[in-house]
């Protein structure tokens, strides 16, 4: 009997030791998380600004009654910063999947060199994302190398203005983006590729199958998970898109390339209109918290099909 009795007592002291022992780092954390959400909560419900004259916490003496958040249902240029945020992740990231899994194909078995062409391979991922976007702003000058290229290879003077024409200054910040963020699919993929078995592919082989078959029924299944992880990663990397993007165009001409995350900074350090800037940061917070919770389901329900 006392033996029962005291094990409650132990584990009750266990409990409190440990929760006293975690208390410092639970307060850090929930200060670091919690202030700056309510902070900015506070802000958002206000027109203040640094040029305001107050101080932030007297931002009351500027109370809107929520006009930032109508504000920015009806405004245009933040709708399309979205849209222009949505078209770049709907042609990157299919683009860095689909290569990067064609390359780690390529890649899980043994060839001559196969070291030096890894390596070659990652070095785009290695790149400082500014470093980059310097990179392909040389590389798409209207006198620049990719426009000699054309020209060699058309037999013609070609001078597009790949940055300073609406159309095209978009393709080109997309094709720095393949260009860098591709190998980081390939790395993922070719580790989610090298953990098949190989004994269902050698058996799946003896039975006829092709290799378009064994890659369907076999590789996929085994790979849900991985390419679940990848495409995620990416999607939320690539909503976040500014260095390369911004050396390169600077959100224009006018606000052709002006995504999201320009967006935000010019209004910010532009306009210095932070009541509305952190309206419109809690907007997108919600919405991107309601998509990785569906994300999240989405991956513990593949998790579990694949167990």
């Amino acid at each position: 009997m006392s033996g029962a009795s005291l094990q409650p007592d132990s584990a009750k002291q266990a409990a409190s030791l440990g929760f006293k022992l975690t208390l410092p780092a639970q307060l850090l954390v929930l200060f670091i998380a919690v202030f700056p959400t309510l902070m900015q909560i506070y802000i958002s419900l206000t027109d203040w600004s640094p040029l305001s004259g107050a101080n932030w916490w007297m931002a009351y003496g500027f109370w809107n009654n929520f006009a930032n958040y109508f504000d920015l249902l009806q405004d245009g240029r933040f709708w399309g910063a979205l849209r222009r945020t949505g078209l770049v992740m709907l042609v990157c990231v299919p683009a860095e999947f689909l290569l990067g899994l064609a390359l780690a194909t390529l890649f899980v078995d043994e060839f001559r060199g196969k070291k030096i062409f890894y390596s070659i391979l990652l070095m785009p991922m290695m790149v400082v994302p500014a470093v980059a976007g310097y990179m392909f702003y040389m590389l798409f000058q209207s006198t620049g190398p990719i426009n000699h290229i054309l020209s060699t290879l058309t037999g013609s003077t070609v001078s597009i203005a790949w940055l300073s024409d609406t159309t095209y200054a978009m393709i080109a910040v997309m094709i720095a983006d393949i260009w860098q963020w591709t190998p980081l699919m390939f790395l993922i993929l070719l580790a989610g590729l090298a953990g098949v078995p190989e004994d269902q592919i050698k058996a799946a082989t003896l039975l006829g199958a092709s290799a378009r078959q064994r890659f369907i029924t076999i590789v996929i299944p085994r790979m849900k998970t991985i390419m679940i992880i990848a495409l995620s990663i990416r999607l939320i990397e690539n909503f976040k898109i500014f260095d390369t993007l911004y050396i390169m165009t600077g959100g224009g001409p006018g606000t052709a390339t002006e995504t999201i995350s320009v967006y935000f900074y010019k209004v910010t350090t532009q306009d210095l209109i932070w009541g509305y800037v952190a309206a419109l940061a809690l907007f997108i917070l919600v919405v991107l918290s309601v998509v990785a919770v569906y994300a999240m389901k989405r991956l513990a329900l593949a998790i579990e099909v694949a167990a």
